[in-house]
């Protein structure tokens, strides 16, 4: 006990190693023995520490002087703190792709002393008395499959340079510990996998598509709806979830009309409320972030332009079902909700739509000679590989959580204005779009229509906040165009 520094002022120091810290702890001692807060939430996320999501605590006891166990990397969070003794620690960046691969630091512990241990950093401890004792809280339940990505480096790899107090060869080590490889021979660790959802539709193809431009694939699950329902509450017992580190949510249920339909009202509230509410309670349990699109439909449009701030007002089943699930992955403690409009990408939508339709009044065996589109709805449209770009750029930079405006960025234009650049750029047919109000173009409709928001631009200064700039939309849709009619 003589040993032990008292009434230290509580400090976290950096280490050279990302996320690797040491905090130095208040510990209050008399000659009855000591007391110290040994993991104190509020005080350290505070100076710095990661806001552990604990679920589980192992003691590790050594019965000598000179037992040294390590040196392990695995695959969560820990705080370790000594409860009596002392340790030498020594810790080795393993993670795959990090700009401090294979650096070292080295430190003792004792109670007074604990350090914060990202997952994939190799940890190392060697007792320097008899009957030492230390902690660790962790971030994730251990499990048969997650044992199955520790990685290993061998205690006495010369390239680490460990200065250890007790030479290995007087120390008490393990079999296993012993057979470890050389950092030149380890395999690094993978990070943590993400999942994406609805990687069906066009936002996730955009992504699948990013994440294999940029040679991250490999650590991607995708999947769509005949595979994971997101609103059946079995269908999450089928995936390890503490393998995952972020899900993406690119699923949604987007008939707008159809949704005011009895049948369509169950499904938009399934797709767009009930699932994102269990995926997000999922995401919470796990520590998992969770990525999430929301629409401009949850705004009723009467402001001109949106920001995050705006409180919801939507004026459809669709916009109401989509407001709701924004509420929901709100609880999440990690979570982006991405908010779009008039999104354009890989697949069916207006601008195909509005192409084909060109091309038949540019047929002159067509009958069709004009086409009537909307002229009293402004918004931008939202590329689908920009939106994607946003998404990761969030998650890469650990930006703040919470909602963020996400769409081409420039001036808000009508559907009569996209529909008319589409007409000229595939047959110079601009003039047989004719703009109406959207009373008149859904005056002879035979079906329930939804009530559209009059404005749909988004505030985007959030998103660049952060670094990231969207695209002008209107370049972006001549590039599109420029694609998609030199396929044909």
């Amino acid at each position: 006990m003589s040993d032990i520094e008292f009434e230290k002022e509580l400090k976290v120091s950096e280490t050279g190693i990302g996320g690797l810290e040491v905090v130095e702890l208040p510990v209050h001692g008399d000659p009855r023995g000591w007391f110290k807060e040994n993991w104190q939430r509020a005080k350290m996320v505070a100076l710095g520490v990661p806001d552990m999501r604990v679920v589980q605590n192992n003691v590790s006891f050594n019965a000598e002087r000179g037992v040294t166990r390590g040196i392990h990397a695995e695959p969560w969070d820990k705080f370790v703190s000594v409860a009596t003794g002392s340790v030498f620690g020594a810790w080795v960046d393993l993670r795959a792709g990090s700009p401090t691969y294979g650096r070292v630091y080295t430190a003792t512990l004792d109670p007074s002393r604990a350090i914060y241990v990202p997952r994939g950093v190799g940890n190392s401890f060697q007792a320097l008395e008899d009957g030492t004792a230390y902690t660790y809280l962790v971030d994730a339940h251990w499990s048969a499959g997650l044992r199955g990505t520790y990685t290993f480096v061998s205690l006495a790899d010369p390239e680490l340079h460990i200065d250890w107090p007790i030479p290995l060869d007087q120390a008490t080590l393990s079999e296993a510990d012993k057979g470890h490889p050389m950092l030149a021979d380890v395999v690094p660790m993978a990070p943590k996998r993400t999942l994406v959802t609805g990687c069906d539709g066009q936002l996730g193809r955009a992504v699948r598509s990013l994440a294999g431009e940029r040679g991250v694939s490999g650590t991607f699950d995708f999947c769509d709806i005949d595979e994971f329902d997101l609103s059946d509450p079995d269908a999450y017992s089928q995936y390890d979830w503490d393998l995952y580190g972020t899900v993406v949510n690119c699923g949604a249920y987007t008939a707008v009309d159809r949704a005011e339909t009895p049948e369509g009202r169950v499904a938009a509230w399934g797709a767009n409320a009930a699932g994102p509410a269990l995926l997000a309670r999922t995401c919470a349990e796990h520590g998992m972030t969770l990525v999430h699109i929301s629409s401009d439909y949850v705004f009723d449009g009467t402001r001109e332009l949106h920001d995050e701030g705006e409180p919801f007002s939507p004026l459809s089943v669709y916009g109401q079902s989509k407001a709701a699930g924004d509420l929901a992955v709100a609880g999440c403690p990690r979570h982006y909700v991405l908010r779009s409009s008039w999104v354009i990408g890989d697949g069916r939508n207006f601008v195909r739509t509005m192409v084909g339709l060109s091309d038949r009044v540019a047929d002159p065996d067509d009958r069709l000679d004009e086409v009537t589109v909307v002229d009293d709805q402004l918004g931008r449209l939202t590329f689908t590989r920009d939106m994607a770009a946003a998404i990761l750029h969030l998650l890469d930079s650990h930006a703040p959580y919470g909602t963020y405006d996400c769409t081409g960025s420039g001036a808000a234009r009508s559907w009569a204005d996209v529909a008319r650049a589409c007409f000229e750029a595939a047959n110079g047919n601009g003039d047989a779009v004719v703009p109406v109000s959207t009373a008149e173009y859904y005056a002879g409709a035979a079906g329930p229509v939804a009530p559209r928001p009059a404005h749909s631009a988004l505030d985007l200064s959030r998103l660049e906040a952060t670094g990231f700039h969207m695209p002008d939309w209107e370049q972006e849709l001549k590039e599109y165009l420029a694609s998609l009619l030199g396929k044909r």
